[in-house]
């Protein structure tokens, strides 16, 4: 499978203080990482270089083939689908024209530019595909804060870029929100073979099931990686949060508790 995203001994230096350190990590076409730590561990700010949205102090990182500080970021990152739950469109729009805002990465539409009938239909697809096919028409302030995250979901996907980036994608839903969304990603999968996901999250039980890696961040280095069934154990998640932990794994899915003492 080709590389999408290769980062090699990365580090990352705010006010003279190591964010991130010694990071390497390698996505290709058609896997899904999970990436999990504590808050403050140093996931926002490696998904943010993976986003080329941030250059690293050290070290290097390369997006879909280029290397960051050799090309416009700007540019690279309209090929980078990221998914930010924070993201609010310029007034009540219709879930549709949230959606088609993706083409031209805008809160709102632009003056005098209308999509073309393509891309109409490639958003009106990817509405479907996310479960959104009776709220196309639906005002932004009238969805639930799941709807809004699959509406997003479907924006950073109208570029049809080769990877998405998911920053804790669940945050806020309800159970019924987060299934349904772990249905949509899911479903994208399916219907996107190719497309390379990168989810950050703190809690197991929103990893989709079909999770194939997973990077363990503590306190800004690689505690653990790669595929998921080798990762997420209680140990290695046990050392990731500091806690005895007993992980569960059934029909694809993962669980946690605490381990209890004798």
């Amino acid at each position: 499978m080709s590389e999408v995203l290769r980062a090699e001994d990365v580090h990352v230096v705010r006010d003279g203080r190591p964010i991130l350190q010694e990071v390497s990590l390698t996505v290709r076409a058609g896997e899904h990482w999970a990436l999990l730590g504590a808050n403050g561990a140093g996931k926002s700010t490696l998904l943010s270089l993976l986003g080329a949205r941030l250059h690293p102090t050290h070290g290097t990182v390369d997006v879909l083939g280029r290397r960051l500080g050799r090309v416009d970021l700007r540019e690279l990152r309209a090929w980078v689908g990221h998914v930010d739950p924070r993201h609010a469109p310029a007034g009540p729009l219709r879930v549709r024209d949230v959606v088609l805002t993706g083409v031209t990465n805008s809160a709102a539409p632009l003056p005098r530019w209308s999509p073309t009938p393509a891309q109409e239909a490639h958003a009106d697809r990817l509405i479907a595909t996310l479960g959104l096919g009776e709220l196309r028409e639906a005002r932004w302030p009238t969805l639930s804060q799941g709807q809004r995250g699959r509406t997003l979901i479907a924006r950073a996907l109208m570029p049809e870029p080769r990877l998405l980036l998911l920053d804790e994608p669940a945050t806020g839903l309800d159970l019924p929100g987060r299934e349904q969304l772990i249905e949509a990603l899911d479903a994208l999968r399916r219907e996107h073979p190719q497309l390379a996901t990168v989810l950050v999250t703190h809690h197991l039980e929103e990893l989709p099931g079909h999770t194939t890696h997973a990077l363990l961040l503590r306190d800004g280095r690689a505690l653990a990686q790669g595929p998921a069934a080798d990762v997420l154990t209680g140990d290695q998640v046990g050392k990731c949060f500091d806690l005895p932990l007993v992980l569960e794994r059934r029909d694809g899915r993962w669980s946690v508790r605490i381990r209890r003492r004798a």
